[in-house]
């Protein structure tokens, strides 16, 4: 048999193999995912949730949000809010990620651990202590911060941090300092470094630490029920009053995709303009 042969043979050998580990990540992505989803789109177009093909299609329920100013408030409110914590995220995540990487490994992993270790701690408890803690400042400054929007972004950043440091971490770690120092021996001072070389080797990582963020503050519940005002909601509480307390399934499946819909094309465009903005690099 001939090199080629064996090298074919190989090859498709690790394609079988990355197939078969492969497999159980797509069929959790299957059940978890992607199934969920066609229920929820096909619950959205019914009238009633008697089941999936027990009523007929409609789009009333879209037409119904879509016609509620009060709705489309807490819609934007809700998006506004997620943006503001998630841009405050990435302004404390980025810097501390780039400090984290200037030190020793064996430091660098007892960082990571102390600033991502609040991940592994219930939400809801984070968020009490949070409640405490502005119900102390309340009572020895007379500044009120809970029950408002001030103290759901600073929730927001506070539990969501970790999950915007990580990715971003992860690629500042990898880069290659022989770019650096390549850079530094043609003259670019530190800024330029960072700007040239830095920044746009990590926005991979500034993209995924958004996404990790953005979607699921957009969609928190615990968050604005804990700390935010009391009189208005949040798009996760309005899927959450419609579905369990109001018992509309089909509205609150149609509210779900009309945000999922908006949350995918922000992703896009961000996408579309860390893209445009590597090519601009690269010319």
């Amino acid at each position: 048999m001939t090199n080629q042969g064996i090298i074919k043979i190989n090859r498709k050998d690790k394609l079988t193999l990355e197939k078969a580990i492969g497999l159980p990540y797509y069929i959790i992505l299957i059940g978890l995912v992607l199934i969920p989803v066609i229920v929820m789109v096909f619950y959205s177009v019914q009238e009633s949730a008697s089941g999936l093909f027990s009523s007929r299609f409609t789009l009333s329920h879209y037409a119904s949000f879509l016609s509620k100013v009060d709705f489309i408030n807490v819609m934007i409110n809700s998006i506004w809010l997620a943006v503001l914590a998630t841009i405050i995220t990435l302004l404390i995540a980025y810097p501390l990620a780039l400090a984290v990487t200037k030190f020793k490994l064996v430091s660098q992993g007892l960082l990571v651990l102390l600033i991502t270790g609040t991940m592994w701690i219930n939400m809801i408890l984070r968020t009490n202590a949070l409640v405490q803690i502005f119900s102390m400042i309340h009572a020895f400054t007379g500044v009120r911060l809970l029950e408002t929007n001030l103290a759901s972004v600073i929730g927001m950043v506070y539990i969501f941090l970790p999950y915007m440091f990580l990715p971003i971490y992860t690629v500042l770690s990898k880069i290659d300092h022989s770019l650096i120092e390549a850079a530094e021996d043609l003259g670019a001072n530190k800024y330029q470094v960072l700007k040239q070389v830095v920044i746009p080797l990590s926005l991979p990582g500034v993209t995924s630490g958004l996404t990790m963020v953005l979607l699921p503050a957009a969609t928190t519940i615990a968050i604005p029920r804990y700390l935010g005002p009391t009189t208005k909601l949040m798009i996760g509480e309005l899927i959450e009053n419609e579905a369990l307390l109001s018992g509309k399934i089909n509205s609150a499946s149609a509210i779900a995709i009309l945000l999922s819909v908006i949350m995918i094309l922000m992703l896009i465009g961000l996408k579309k303009i860390d893209r445009y903005k590597g090519s601009e690099k690269n010319a």
